[in-house]
């Protein structure tokens, strides 16, 4: 017999084709990234911690799903909180977080590691009033418990300041209207032999990006969705027939941005705007520090001063050119202790930027927001300021289309730019972004996990590409414009 999860039923709501590959294809749905694990590891550390504001809560263990379920209705008898309860009406299964007894009724508790309260949160929710309600319970209210960003952790964890408990029960009642006529919906799809033959759209990316990524083989590079913020434009394009930008009509209304990625798709050539690029480049103030930090981040705030989901950088790496011409210098830090990092990541960092010339960065908000807070925190804040008013973006001139290249596919990312500019990637590194970075330190630092020196050696590589690309990216430009 076909189960209908809580996870299928938003797998469902999300892309009738991603609910029946779940069903009759699997093997098109590729194992978790490192990501995906790390934010399934937060996530559970997360629930299990929640479960410590309900102390005679019962744990109802999932090693047997028919146990899972006997034992779910046998407990509801003592009239204690539930963790992990399952329960079954009408060929759905919902396993919640905690339910909660008041008197004869029960309040639902859906734990989150997330900082606020989703859509598909409350679809959740509602298909789980949906299931106990029809297996006999009575619903009072419905809450969110997610993390509290206003909570600063000092000593001790606060679990009770760590959550914030918000009912949701009105937007749960909202959500529940139509819900049998969806799940009718998705039991016809799980019980149909073929494929819905979803198109690709929007729902691909939300509220989550779907993990079946052949949908979109048909596309060749440099299509309608790869336009910046392309939104509605691109979508109604696809609609129309028109799939790749260099085939679009010269009478379709496009933002400026959009039209240098038309032109340049239509001649396959780049794009070099030499007036908006030479006042960027010849405002540049020798000595350049091209700096870039690497950061991890946890739902529980590890060390005092974090907020939930606070980034902590742990790496950075830094390349000097004291004159125009001279060969870059490379300065590099890497946090190998098991403890908080900062400390030693801002001394290092102070050691090696100097007082004068600008800091050549990539996205500076990033860096200019983590210097804030570990400045405020160590009582530096003066020498951060400092440090951030010497910042200079090296995103703007690209994600202001002042260079544009078809190679880059619409992003301005230095993933992108960096292969289509100067002709350098990433391949063949052990790590090759920085969200494996984030999760690979985290890997062998704090939870001793394997390969710790190779790893290591990994991120000091992966990080000294992304400056001296800076270096390179620069040079590039300077060529452009002679």
């Amino acid at each position: 017999m076909a189960l209908l999860t809580k996870s299928k039923y938003l797998a469902g709501l999300q892309c009738p084709k991603y609910l029946w590959v779940q069903f009759h294809d699997k093997d098109r749905i590729p194992e978790p990234d490192a990501m995906a694990q790390h934010l399934f590891r937060e996530g559970d550390k997360v629930g299990e911690m929640a479960k410590k504001l309900y102390p005679e809560g019962i744990n109802i263990s999932f090693d047997s799903f028919v146990e899972n379920i006997n034992q779910s209705k046998e407990l509801l008898k003592e009239g204690k909180p539930l963790f992990e309860p399952g329960f079954i009406h009408n060929q759905c299964f919902s396993r919640g977080d905690i339910l909660v007894p008041v008197e004869d009724e029960w309040d639902i508790i859906e734990v989150k590691s997330s900082t606020r309260v989703k859509d598909v949160n409350v679809h959740d929710v509602s298909f789980q009033k949906y299931v106990y309600e029809g297996a006999g319970l009575k619903i009072r209210n419905c809450y969110l418990l997610h993390m509290d960003t206003t909570y600063t952790r000092q000593g001790e964890l606060d679990i009770e300041k760590l959550f914030k408990l918000e009912n949701i029960t009105e937007r749960v009642e909202k959500f529940s209207e139509g819900l049998e006529g969806r799940i009718e919906f998705m039991m016809d799809i799980i019980n149909s032999p073929t494929d819905p033959r979803k198109d690709i759209g929007a729902h691909c990316k939300s509220p989550y990006q779907c993990p079946i990524t052949q949908c979109w083989d048909h596309l060749q590079e440099n299509h309608v969705f790869k336009l910046y913020r392309g939104g509605v434009r691109s979508l109604n394009l696809y609609e129309s027939g028109v799939h790749l930008i260099k085939d679009i009509p010269d009478s379709f209304e496009l933002t400026g941005k959009q039209d240098v990625q038309r032109e340049c798709g239509k001649t396959g050539k780049e794009f070099v705007s030499k007036e908006k690029l030479k006042p960027f480049l010849d405002g540049l103030n020798y000595p350049l520090y091209y700096l870039d930090f690497e950061t991890f981040n946890t739902a529980i705030p590890m060390f005092d001063g974090l907020i939930p989901h606070q980034q902590v950088p742990f790496q950075y790496s830094l390349h000097v050119v004291k004159e125009e011409g001279s060969t870059p210098e490379h300065h590099e830090f890497l946090y190998k202790g098991s403890s908080d990092p900062r400390r030693e990541f801002l001394d290092s960092l102070k050691g090696a930027v100097g007082s004068s010339g600008d800091i050549i960065v990539y996205s500076a908000s990033f860096e200019k927001g983590i210097l804030s807070k570990i400045g405020k925190y160590f009582g530096e804040e003066k020498w951060a300021d400092s440090v951030n008013a010497r910042m200079v973006d090296l995103l703007i001139p690209f994600r202001n289309f002042h260079y544009y290249n078809p190679a880059q596919q619409g992003s301005a990312s230095i993933k992108k730019v960096l292969p289509a500019l100067v002709g350098k990637d990433y391949f063949g590194l052990g790590i090759q972004g920085g969200a494996e970075a984030n999760t690979e330190f985290t890997r062998v630092t704090y939870l001793n996990g394997e390969n710790k020196e190779k790893v290591y050696s990994d991120l000091l590589k992966y990080c000294e590409l992304d400056t001296l690309g800076m270096v390179w990216i620069v040079d590039k430009l300077k060529e452009k414009v002679e």
